[in-house]
């Protein structure tokens, strides 16, 4: 198989995080010989073969890879599920938590989630406190949902003729979802008017991966942005929200990437793109040293003022996008040391439906900053107590408000005031 760099194989199916990507690769053609095909040894040999090309570290972590294989397929192996437990053990020799491999329900399942795609009818769901009841959060935009015309605090009281008393959301989700074009009946309830009901036709949707807003900050309007994850659809729904906050006349940003885990390299370089016109952005090496850099292509959408904001759950991709424009100097970073991954992984589909996902290169921030292991270190360290962690996760819409005292921060220094802003402020 040709060997490419890894920026350049990365649009669709490079990504930066441990637990999200998006699955859209080639299947890597790897020749079992004859003896091997139709057998659990088939897939072991084609997932071998692709650690032992594409790699990072090409002493294996001081493991003799070579043995590794003879050792996978001398033995006997009575079923796939025995032959996965030993693939998993070869890899667990590496040493690298990211290289791991997942058995076909688990890719299927991980190729859902990190698509950034759903069938269903698109309801954020919840239990209310006092009565427990089954409650719409909100609607999905785009939805089968919001053109039905179901809103927020709507309660669902049966589906398919089945009480919700007692279900759990994640319940009541398996039984709303399904097959896109196949339908669901729901008994609903607003408020304290008469049930009715809809029956809606599942659909393929986008989930929202951007939350936004405008704040009104003393004289400021700033627009607030929150990205959840790198998936699919992060990059087209990010291009939307500057360009309707541009539209709402916000005069500065706040980029939210708290708790974002990463996900996909080319949405962390499309997303950096529209914040920066000129600077690189990342700088990947493989395990032959090759080295590629990529750089902003003046396509930014916008030069108004930025400040970021990060934690340590803020990683991997999260932690391109922020070294870039704190690098570049194109915005200010407030919060705490982010998480630290710099290690980018491939996934390769394998041929009975199971994956595997390999770190194949290295990526340094423009300045030339390593920051595995030790993450990026915020332009003001604003830390939070314990009560205002609590706080702020029980009642996220209390984020990039005023009861948060790091997005404060943010607007003190685009302020240019260096200090935090009175918890009176008003924000909306």
């Amino acid at each position: 198989m040709q060997k490419k760099n890894a920026i350049g194989r990365f649009p669709g199916f490079l990504m930066l995080a441990g637990t999200l990507a998006l699955i859209s690769a080639p299947v890597v053609a790897v020749k079992a010989t004859t003896s091997l095909q139709n057998s659990p040894k088939a897939v072991l040999d084609e997932a071998w073969q692709i650690v032992n090309q594409d790699y990072v570290d090409p002493t294996f972590n001081q493991v003799n890879w070579q043995q590794v294989r003879q050792d996978l397929l001398s033995r006997s192996y009575t079923s796939p599920e025995e032959a996965y437990s030993a693939l998993r053990d070869a890899l667990k020799r590496l040493n690298d938590p990211y290289t791991r491999f997942m058995n076909p329900e688990e890719f299927k399942a991980f190729s859902a989630e990190t698509s950034g795609e759903l069938v269903g009818v698109g309801m954020q769901l919840k239990l209310e406190e006092t009565t427990k009841a089954l409650t719409v959060v909100k609607p999905i935009e785009n939805s089968p949902a919001l053109r039905a015309g179901i809103q927020s605090g709507d309660k669902i009281l049966k589906i398919e003729g089945q009480s919700t008393q007692g279900m759990t959301v994640e319940d009541a989700a398996r039984m709303i979802r399904g097959e896109a074009n196949t339908q669901v009946r729901l008994l609903m309830q607003r408020q304290q008017q008469a049930p009715f009901e809809l029956v809606l036709t599942r659909a393929q949707i986008a989930v929202p991966t951007v939350e936004s807003a405008v704040r009104t900050e003393g004289q400021n309007r700033v627009g607030y942005i929150r990205l959840s994850e790198f998936n699919s659809h992060a990059a087209e729904q990010m291009e939307k929200a500057i360009k309707q906050l541009e539209d709402q006349n916000v005069n500065q940003f706040v980029l939210d990437l708290r708790g974002n885990p990463g996900g996909r390299l080319d949405q962390a370089v499309a997303i950096a793109r529209m914040w920066l016109d000129e600077g690189d952005i990342v700088r990947t090496v493989d395990r032959n040293g090759n080295a590629e850099q990529v750089q902003a292509n003046k396509t930014a959408l916008t030069d108004l003022p930025l400040a970021v904001l990060v934690d340590g759950g803020s990683a991997s991709a999260s932690e391109i996008l922020t070294g870039a424009l704190k690098d570049d100097q194109r915005a200010v970073v407030v919060g705490t040391q982010t998480f630290g991954k710099a290690l980018v992984q491939e996934v390769h589909p394998l041929s009975d439906g199971s994956c595997i996902n390999v770190t194949i290169a290295h990526y340094f921030t423009p300045s030339g900053l390593d920051i595995n292991h030790k993450g990026i270190t915020p332009d003001v360290v604003v830390s939070l107590t314990d009560q205002q962690k609590q706080s702020l996760s029980g009642h996220p819409d209390a984020l990039g408000t005023s009861q948060d005292p790091q997005y404060l921060q943010a607007i003190a220094q685009l302020h240019g005031a260096g200090q935090p802003i009175s918890q009176n402020a008003p924000s909306r």
